[in-house]
């Protein structure tokens, strides 16, 4: 089988990371999730405090939309540029890029599907579920009343989606951003696994 860079978008409570990680053990491969947060902040010597994870700021939601362009700021002492949301994704970028090049690995999150748009070794994979999925599975991790977790669902979900439209300018949801669009609450993290496996096999062998 031709070796493959794994990115992982994933609904939360839907087993995404998990997945990720049962993957990466499987293929032997490398996995990244807020790693790349922590080799961002080495890399532009920003505190990892001030990166967000898949979030926007506050004051960025209702501004224009700008997707990715592939750019660092340049530095400016008299400016903030280096902390402002985009710029920070930048860092980001900078080491899924990075990461790609140095071999197979899995990556999550951090629209690394679009950030490496282009490459014919990404396999671009959305992990889902439904409501009461992904609640059972919240709840396993979160020490919170249902009705909280409920509302945390949808609220991450819902950054989640604003973060990748405001970097690359689609939607979220949208199955033609991925090479597969899995739901976990019918397969099982072990069938996600298996169907992710079995098609990376077929298309090594259009790939050759």
């Amino acid at each position: 089988m031709k070796p493959y860079i794994i990115t992982i978008a994933r609904q939360y409570g839907s087993g995404g990371k998990t997945v990720g990680k049962m993957l990466s053990d499987r293929l032997h491969i490398p996995f990244y999730n807020r790693e790349i947060i922590t080799m961002a902040s080495e890399d532009s010597g920003i505190n990892a405090m001030l990166f967000t994870d898949e979030r926007l700021k506050p004051d960025l939601i209702t501004r224009l939309k700008s997707r990715y362009k592939g750019d660092l700021p340049l530095p400016s002492d008299s400016s903030k540029a280096y902390l402002r949301d985009d710029a920070l994704f930048d860092y980001q970028a900078k080491i899924i890029r990075k990461l790609a090049d140095q071999g197979p690995c899995v990556l999550i999150g951090r629209c690394a599907d679009y950030v490496l748009k282009g490459r014919s070794d990404v396999v671009r994979v959305f992990v889902h579920a439904d409501a009461d999925f992904c609640l059972e599975q919240a709840m396993k991790v979160d020490s919170l009343p249902e009705n909280e977790v409920a509302r945390k669902i949808a609220e991450i979900d819902e950054y989640r989606a604003k973060y990748y439209k405001h970097h690359t300018g689609h939607d979220w949801y949208d199955a033609r951003n991925y090479d597969l669009s899995l739901n976990s609450g019918v397969l099982g993290f072990d069938g996600v696994v298996e169907e992710i496996v079995q098609y990376m096999e077929v298309r090594s062998q259009f790939q050759k």
